[in-house]
């Protein structure tokens, strides 16, 4: 008995929830490599290796496939925040550098931009959450007040997601190391936990 091969690649049969994960990975790979510009039906369903049906299917518009993919995405943001407080006992450069890790992993910046952008900025509140939660931890474990410890994280945040954001290009720009722009930054940081009045027209 011969077998006769008709060259038609076999389907992948996903669980609903597999599915959806493959269409929301596929988006987050061209949102880190195009930018929110890729994120068009025809793109995300190439990239995932499906048809615009099956994207259709699961998610109704590209819309909510958008949609889905900031609110995972922040999410991913928000555990990496919390983590800056499980560094050490105190603030610290290790603290600062994981939070700057976490703005410069592939799509993040990009990410709080594109929600910016699009007015979808409101769905950073689960930020709001996470430092509120560090800042807890921080004015627990230190000798900071509270406010001082939640202008130490936003001022973090900031200049994280604008290294994120512009670091390396502004670097190269200058004609400096890839990595100068946070080193300024961090340089700040640890002039700030060392002298907290310092930012707010203290002596």
């Amino acid at each position: 008995m011969s077998i006769i091969k008709t060259g038609k690649v076999p389907r992948v049969r996903r669980s609903p929830e597999a599915a959806r994960e493959n269409i929301l990975a596929a988006a987050e790979r061209l949102l880190v490599a195009q930018g929110p510009q890729a994120l068009k039906l025809a793109d995300v369903a190439a990239e995932a290796g499906i048809a615009n049906a099956s994207v259709l299917h699961h998610f109704g518009s590209i819309d909510e496939v958008q949609t889905a993919l900031m609110e995972r995405m922040v999410a991913d943001l928000v555990a990496r925040i919390l983590a800056v407080s499980e560094v050490g006992a105190e603030p610290s450069p290790a603290g600062a550098q994981t939070l700057f890790d976490a703005f410069e992993a592939p799509g993040v910046a990009r990410l709080a931009a594109w929600l910016e952008m699009t007015g979808e900025a409101k769905r950073m509140t689960m930020v709001r959450g996470a430092v509120q939660k560090v800042v807890a931890r921080l004015s627990e474990r230190t000798l900071m007040t509270p406010a001082e410890a939640e202008d130490l994280i936003m001022a973090s945040v900031v200049l994280a997601m604008g290294v994120g954001l512009f670091g390396r290009a502004l670097s190269t720009l200058m004609g400096k190391p890839a990595g100068h722009t946070r080193d300024l930054a961090m340089a700040l940081l640890v002039k700030h936990v060392a002298h907290p009045s310092s930012w707010r027209g203290g002596d």
